[in-house]
């Protein structure tokens, strides 16, 4: 699910061999099938991101 600049968004993440989905934050909007890197924790399963450098 695409990240909105001020709303929740979803994002999988490579965990344990596998991938989970989590609740994710941004402070720009990041689209669908766009790389990230999570760059905090808010909690257990939310995360903030960020668009991962090219």
């Amino acid at each position: 699910m695409p990240i909105p600049p001020d709303g929740p968004g979803e994002v999988l993440v490579a965990v344990r061999g596998g991938s989970e989905a989590y609740t994710a934050w941004s402070a720009t909007a990041i689209g669908r099938d766009v790389r990230i890197v999570v760059v905090d924790s808010v909690s257990a399963r939310t995360v903030v991101v960020e668009r991962l450098p090219s």
